[in-house]
């Protein structure tokens, strides 16, 4: 007996939109230098803020989600092992910092291996179309 089967969809919409749109607060943050952080010009973190910024809108409005998400998944798990899986803290998220990133990349993953749902622009247009075997 599950109660909230009604509420798959609107549910995961709001999933995707909150984890959306934090997630392009995160590359605002880099992109424009905002909410304390300064702003980030060159190298990694600059090109993290831009797919961190771009994704998560994309994300949030469920417009081309599923390449947005996976793309995002991957830079959080770059994140991950390039800026906190080392030494003397280890693989541990809790001990490391690394917990946002990982929750973020199995969040995303998750949701670029799903549709975007019925709630979201991909759906307005058409969605993604399936093969059927």
């Amino acid at each position: 007996m599950n109660f909230l089967a009604p509420y798959v969809e609107p549910i995961y919409a709001a999933f995707r939109i909150v984890f959306g749109i934090l997630f392009a607060c995160h590359g605002a943050q880099k992109v424009f230098g905002i909410w304390g952080v300064p702003r980030m010009t060159e190298g990694l973190p600059m090109v993290a803020g831009w797919i961190e910024l771009v994704g998560g809108l994309l994300i949030a409005l469920g417009l081309f989600a599923g390449i947005a998400a996976f793309i995002c998944s991957g830079e959080m798990a770059f994140a991950y092992f390039i800026g906190h899986f080392k030494w003397p803290d280890g693989w541990n998220p809790l001990v490391n910092q690394g917990e946002m990133a990982v929750l973020y990349c199995f969040a995303f993953l998750y949701m670029a291996a799903r549709s975007p749902g019925r709630y979201s622009l991909d759906a307005m247009r058409g969605g993604r179309r399936r093969l059927s075997i």
